[in-house]
């Protein structure tokens, strides 16, 4: 019998007198990697993904969280609270041979908890720069780290082009030989579970799969699920999905048998929209990866707790940026956040619905690519060439839709409110507001620094550390 309302609250008030109101929760975040809007089974039932689908029914579906077009940008925000427009990020991904990097002048979430108290370790992608130690996860704030450095790599061997990189701490690490990627992180993510004390310690542990993004590779188990599905790259990839699911369905039943789910909060969302060109589906969203449609930076995302949000079982339509987590999830573990960060803190509009804290925030602002985009309300404005990836890609087995670079005009205005696909531009009919937007735009141009764009260095070549991709070139 389903518990009313009323004796649900006072369920719920005497569990925390009994755990302690005030104690600091475990915070598990969660990053699946080019994860399409559409390849979810709450937006898509085609899609079997029956562990996400509970906590995303029974929690709070994130239907307007915004992250970056590409990966190294969407981590940069996770990560320092800030646009990377602001920390030299805002232009493309940290390729293995170049010497790009997150900032050391910014002090990063876990570098954060940790001042208060946390234990905090990661497993998975980090993908925020290698090419010195002092830019790799144990040197920003993690007190353990298993996984790769770079963008990209074999889900089994894990090379990539002709290096091996995967490690542990320091020390290069090989998983069990033919292992797949996303067993190896959640049986990692397991065993960090069970060197930690759920009552005497806070736990942040930070999970950015390298699931489910290229290259398409799965076992044939999750394959077969979508056995009517006749494209081969869309049936693997939605395998992909599956096995993603099924990791982090094992990582949340751990959780509850070890008794962190007494007092955790879990996030979860993509790192950006779905590569359509690689399997993936952002429909009805416009665009894809790499873009500035609501495609490429409208992602996949939603909170669950059993008992930390105050409103659960619904859809969250409210304004969120992938730079708000830093300051929300440090506020929530009793922290406080630095002032003058891009990110606001949002628990209350997570928590129990409350109107979001910002009403505008910045897609991108990129001087090389020569585009931006902003949003200011219900309003839109996309500054050059979205991207490339333009259309409304459907599903397989019908064909791609083709690749086209415009030519677009300088501006274009959406009015996501009543167009969330964005097929009518209105600029030429609201003059006024493109106007107002630019204006804006143009005060957010005023604070960007330049993007830490460097050229491939042949010192990073990993036959000169013995066939591994490693820091120690620059």
């Amino acid at each position: 019998m389903e518990m009313s309302r009323p004796l649900l609250v006072i369920a719920v008030l005497a569990h925390l007198v009994v755990m302690g109101a005030a104690k600091p929760p475990h915070i598990i975040f969660i990053v699946a990697d080019d994860l399409g809007w559409n390849d979810v089974g709450w937006n898509n039932n085609q899609m079997f993904t029956p562990n996400l689908d509970k906590m995303a029914s029974e929690g709070v579906i994130l239907n307007s969280s915004y992250i970056q077009p590409v990966c190294t940008p969407s981590r940069n925000c996770f990560m320092t609270g800030y646009y990377p427009f602001h920390t030299g990020l805002q232009h493309g991904t940290i390729h293995p041979n170049h010497p790009g990097f997150m900032p050391s002048n910014f002090t990063t979430l876990p570098q954060k908890l940790k001042e208060i108290g946390y234990t905090t370790h990661m497993v998975g992608k980090w993908h925020l720069g290698f090419c010195n130690w002092k830019y790799t996860p144990t040197f920003r704030g993690f007190d353990s780290f298993m996984g790769f450095f770079s963008g990209a790599e074999d889900y089994n061997t894990h090379i990539r082009d002709n290096g091996y990189d995967f490690w542990f701490n320091q020390s290069v690490h090989h998983p069990p030989e033919g292992e797949y990627s996303a067993n190896v992180i959640s049986a990692r993510a397991i065993e960090i579970l069970d060197t930690v004390d759920p009552v005497n310690e806070q736990l942040y542990l930070y999970l950015p799969f390298q699931s489910v993004h290229a290259p398409l590779e799965v076992p044939e188990r999750y394959e077969s699920i979508y056995a009517n599905i006749s494209t081969k790259s869309r049936r693997t990839y939605c395998g992909m999905v599956s096995a993603l699911d099924e990791a982090v369905g094992n990582i949340t039943d751990a959780l509850r048998d070890r008794g962190f789910m007494d007092n955790a909060l879990i996030v979860f969302t993509t790192d950006n929209g779905g590569a359509t060109w690689a399997g993936a589906n952002n429909l009805p969203l416009r665009g894809g990866k790499t873009t500035l449609w609501e495609g490429g930076t409208r992602g996949a995302a939603f909170v669950y707790s059993d008992y930390l949000l105050q409103k659960t079982g619904y859809t969250n339509n409210e304004m969120i940026h992938a730079v708000d987590w830093f300051p929300t999830l440090l506020t929530l573990a009793g922290g406080n956040p630095d002032a003058g960060m891009d990110g606001v803190n949002q628990w209350p509009t997570v928590s129990s619905g409350a109107p979001s804290a910002r009403s505008e925030f910045v897609y991108n602002i990129d001087e090389i690519a020569k585009n931006a985009a902003i949003r200011v309300g219900q309003y839109k404005l996309i500054e050059g060439s979205p991207g490339i990836f333009n259309g409304w890609t459907p599903l397989p087995p019908l064909a791609d839709s083709a690749l086209s670079n415009g030519p677009f005009p300088e501006h274009q205005l959406f009015d996501l409110q009543v167009d969330p696909t964005e097929h009518h531009d209105i600029a030429s009919d609201h003059p006024d507001v493109v106007s107002k937007m630019l204006g804006r735009l143009s005060f957010h141009k005023a604070t960007s620094v330049p993007a830490n764009n460097p050229p491939a260095d042949p010192a990073s070549d990993p036959n000169n550390f013995g066939g591994n991709w490693s820091p120690g070139w620059c």
